[in-house]
């Protein structure tokens, strides 16, 4: 029914109720039919405030992906408008509307949102966006991906300058290159962070060198012990949940006691070892 009221938006057919629609169908149609005129006769920015009350009615009634095309259809109108922050605001809208039944289109939604705001320099709405979508992207596994957008945004807080943010976005990004078995690109994230204000030296600094050094000796210990600190434990759930499930290669090793080390040295006990110690402890007799 939907795909049949925009085909009939898009082919301009005449501005009859088809008698097929149902009595759920007619508000929609109605909103589509005040969109048709109205984009005709009056202002592109209220033709697509048209399209955006059509696809909220659509969302209504649990029609999330055709609700989202004509929300998108309404954002290009705003752009053409010369309304970016409300294309950029309608994108936005239209991502939390279809990321639980689709978060791949939401992740497309959110960096279109993220370019936007990001034209106008309002970096602080684009950096919302793109963390958005870098979160979804790691949620979906997509850690290629995910690791791309978090530079993305590591580059826009080290321009406006806000520093600690740029440390725990390193840190996000350690953790997604360690779950991608790249200890390489790792390595060289934390390398090319020492050029941030203050990150040499800093808590995170030392955690991360820890965690590499853990990771790269195959010491599991090491490794669980840094990803339970509160500077990881308290970070962004899904990054949380990448610390608390990274295993080092090879399924890692077991720091071993000292004890156990020096009774690996020695051997085992002879029996008749084990008795002459016997016999030295009662050679003086019972007291």
């Amino acid at each position: 029914m939907i795909v049949q009221l925009l085909n009939m938006e898009r082919q301009l057919l005449p501005l009859k109720m088809p008698s097929s629609l149902t009595r759920q169908g007619k508000p929609v149609y109605e909103k589509l039919k005040h969109m048709r005129t109205t984009k005709l006769t009056s202002s592109l920015f209220h033709a697509a405030k048209a399209y955006e009350q059509a696809g909220m009615m659509l969302k209504e009634m649990q029609r999330l992906p055709e609700a989202v095309q004509l929300i998108e259809k309404a954002s290009m109108m705003y752009l053409e408008n010369g309304t970016p922050d409300t294309a950029a605001i309608a994108l936005e809208r239209a991502g939390k509307l279809i990321e639980n039944v689709s978060p791949e289109k939401a992740v497309q939604l959110y960096q279109q949102a993220a370019s936007v705001f990001e034209n106008e320099e309002r970096l602080r709405q684009a950096l919302e966006m793109l963390g958005k979508a870098s979160r979804l992207l790691v949620r979906g596994r997509r850690l290629d991906e995910a690791a791309l957008s978090l530079q993305k945004e590591k580059s826009i807080y080290k321009e406006i300058e806000n520093y600690p943010t740029c440390y725990k976005k390193t840190i996000a990004q350690v953790l997604v290159h360690l779950h991608r078995n790249d200890y390489v690109a790792a390595e060289r994230c934390v390398r090319e962070s020492y050029s941030i204000p203050g990150f040499n030296g800093s808590e995170d600094c030392a955690a991360l060198e820890q965690l590499l050094e853990g990771y790269d000796q195959q010491d599991q210990d090491q490794v669980s012990e840094v990803c339970n600190l509160p500077l990881f434990k308290y970070m962004d759930n899904d990054y949380a949940k990448l610390g608390l499930t990274l295993v080092v290669p090879g399924g890692g090793i077991k720091k071993k006691s000292p004890n156990a080390t020096q009774d690996k040295t020695r051997g085992p006990a002879t029996v008749g070892s084990h008795a002459d110690e016997e016999e030295d402890e009662y050679s003086g007799g019972l007291c």
